[in-house]
């Protein structure tokens, strides 16, 4: 009897644990916030704010470090009762997440107003966020990914599909109501996979035109509908370089904002190194090429743009640390060295 009281107390005990934990009750209480305008705005009068303008976000450099400043709602009151604006504005911004203190964070575009006055006023400047993304902490990326993401997405679906009436966001910005034909619309991402094929001993990078000169990824594309995310590797694999997936497997995911809202699905794929010739498709890529694990290991020291050959061109260089592409890549660092 005393064993099944101890075992009953054991897992009421992991069950009151587990239910308060901090990262359930801070999911819990986002959840909350999306689904109740009145809390949300109250949250918007104590939470804080990071700004964007044409959906560029605002950095400060503190020595050789980029910041996201985040401001509390005080002072995004300043600001606004500055530039002659009210505090309707605030009413304008997204949820992004909060802290593990439950202090709401908001992104908010200020494209309207004067860019070099805000500039000036804050002591930063706003950076498009292909740039900005070489730069920020890691942790400060996806913030950054998801709020431009929002803001690009209620500014392109600011009217309903079936109706052409105008559609309005919640407090949260976590959807859009057409109250004409009752349809809720709710943000979407578009699924993409991105693949570092290997035939063993080397791995497969390329790059595009509008890429920045010298750099180098992993190959990627939009799934079809229909198509599963094996079959989209596959398909992939075979246009833009003419090779056969012989077997793949999963590494990772991660959002990612360009062009738009998508979700990045990394994946492994091997070749046979007897049937490994690229046949590239011009008309997606500029170059592919093999590349042995001493190219990949010095490569994965460079910095951007910054070893130039006698030629005048780059030596490769490869995404930045917060791209799943160099994490595929460092992947496989690790496989061919372990």
């Amino acid at each position: 009897m005393a064993a099944i009281y101890q075992a009953v107390r054991r897992r009421a005990s992991s069950l009151f644990c587990r239910l308060h934990s901090s990262y359930i009750r801070k999911m819990r209480y986002l959840n909350e916030l999306k689904e109740d305008d009145s809390l949300c705005r109250q949250a918007q009068t104590s939470g804080t704010f990071c700004l964007f303008h044409n959906l560029s976000p605002f950095l400060q450099k503190v020595g050789n470090n980029y910041l996201v400043p985040q401001l509390s709602a005080a002072e995004m009151k300043r600001i606004l009762e500055k530039f002659k604006e009210t505090e309707q504005w605030i009413e304008k911004s997204v949820l992004i997440g909060c802290s593990d203190e439950h202090v709401p964070c908001f992104a908010l575009d200020l494209g309207a107003l004067e860019k070099s006055a805000i500039e000036s006023e804050l002591e930063g400047s706003f950076t498009d966020l292909r740039k900005a993304l070489f730069v920020v902490d890691e942790k400060d990326s996806p913030m950054l990914a998801l709020g431009q993401a929002l803001l690009r997405w209620h500014d392109s679906h600011q009217y309903c599909s079936k109706t052409g009436q105008p559609t309005q966001k919640n407090v949260a910005g976590s959807k859009r109501v057409c109250h004409a034909s009752g349809t809720v619309y709710y943000p979407q991402m578009s699924p993409v996979v991105i693949v570092l094929v290997s035939d063993g001993s080397r791995c497969l990078l390329a790059r595009q035109s509008s890429f920045p000169r010298g750099m180098y990824t992993a190959l990627s594309g939009f799934c079809d509908l229909g198509e599963n995310v094996e079959e989209a590797v596959r398909r992939e694999v075979a246009e833009e370089v003419g090779l056969e997936v012989e077997s793949l497997w999963y590494s990772a995911s991660q959002h990612w904002p360009f062009p738009s809202g998508t979700l990045m699905i990394a994946c492994h794929a091997l070749v046979r190194a007897q049937q490994a010739e690229i046949s590239m498709n011009s008309q997606e890529l500029e170059e592919a090429h093999w590349f042995g694990l001493e190219e990949i290991v010095e490569g994965l020291k460079r910095k951007p743009r910054s070893s130039k050959q006698d030629d005048g061109g780059l030596l490769p260089w490869f995404p930045p640390k917060q791209a799943i592409a160099r994490q595929l890549i460092c992947e496989w660092v690790k496989q061919q060295t372990s």
